[in-house]
């Protein structure tokens, strides 16, 4: 059985990391034509490399597969809107990748490597080093991939872009990124103010929608929760 606070918890980190990266989903990505116009070197990439794109506040990943090929988990809102796989194969623009994100809609797809990068740079295997894990077999990582195509849900938290690569290379999801994430909100979390801001907070939902128990409850609970960690 489902803790409802474990879940209303994840609910609500998903969305403050979902509005601290909304940068990278509107702004951080050049247009679809200008990332079309970009040369990449190919031939440098090896099957089974995992591909890394730096965006404004975010990394994106994928796994090269041979023949300028990247297989890639991201979210696209038209999969829970359409069975067309003429509209699905497209790129995923900016809107329907947000609206993915929202709707927790996701596939991992093979795209060009163009398209993949969507006009930005592109790194090899960062994450060997920074992650300090032994790799699979290239080729082993590749089939990985291409056992997991096709739709999958999405959670920017536990099962992103990164946990699908490191799955892939390392046999483990793991995401630096959100881990890092978890660990700023943890810093917040522990800090005395945001005790006084949430029970400000809790007094003025409780006077704006009255003394019903669904908002008495958040109020008094959350700040006490928050005055314990501190």
């Amino acid at each position: 059985m489902k803790n409802p606070m474990l879940e209303a918890a994840s609910l609500l980190l998903e969305k403050l990391l979902l509005i601290s990266n909304f940068r990278l989903f509107s702004a951080g990505a050049l247009g679809e034509d200008q990332g079309r116009r970009r040369v990449y070197e190919i031939s440098s990439f090896l099957r089974g490399d995992v591909l890394e794109v730096p965006r404004t506040h975010f990394t994106h990943y994928g796994i090269y597969l041979g023949d300028n090929r990247v297989a890639h988990l991201i979210p696209d809102i038209l999969l829970a809107l359409t069975k067309d796989e003429g509209r699905t194969r497209r790129v995923v623009s900016n809107k329907r990748l947000i609206l993915g994100v929202i709707g927790k809609v996701a596939s991992v797809r093979v795209d060009t490597v163009e398209d993949f990068a969507y006009g930005a740079d592109i790194f090899v295997n960062h994450l060997d080093e920074s992650l300090e894990k032994k790799a699979l077999r290239n080729e082993e990582v590749a089939l990985r991939a291409e056992a997991q195509l096709g739709q999958t849900p999405y959670s920017l938290l536990w099962n992103n872009c990164e946990h699908f690569v490191t799955h892939c290379r390392y046999g483990a999801p793991i995401s630096p990124q959100s881990d890092k994430f978890c660990e700023y909100v943890k810093i917040i979390i522990r800090s005395q103010r945001s005790f006084l801001v949430s029970a400000l907070l809790g007094l003025a939902s409780v006077m704006c929608m009255g003394l019903a128990s669904y908002t008495i409850l958040p109020a008094v609970f959350i700040p006490f929760i928050l005055w314990m960690a501190g």
